[in-house]
């Protein structure tokens, strides 16, 4: 995650300080765009995946965290 952090503070670095939250707040709206069309797409996979694979559940909540927290650090970002 550190790594996926710092190529983004480089990549905000290209561009004016005035930008920057525009430039956040349409990626996070991309990365979430992304996200429920894969969701939407793959649905019946994903309840498949959730009844053979009890064992899958918190590895998706993990996921599902390390998406929440890399859209809020885009949020947060000044």
């Amino acid at each position: 995650m550190p790594d996926i952090q710092n190529l983004y503070l480089q990549f905000l670095n290209n561009f004016p300080e005035h930008l920057r939250p525009i430039i956040s707040i349409l990626l996070a709206i991309l990365i979430i765009y992304s996200v429920f069309k894969v969701i939407k797409k793959d649905f019946i996979f994903l309840i498949v995946l959730i009844v053979l694979l009890p064992g899958s559940v918190p590895i998706l909540k993990s996921v599902w965290q390390g998406i929440v927290q890399f859209v809020k650090f885009l949020l947060n970002m000044n």
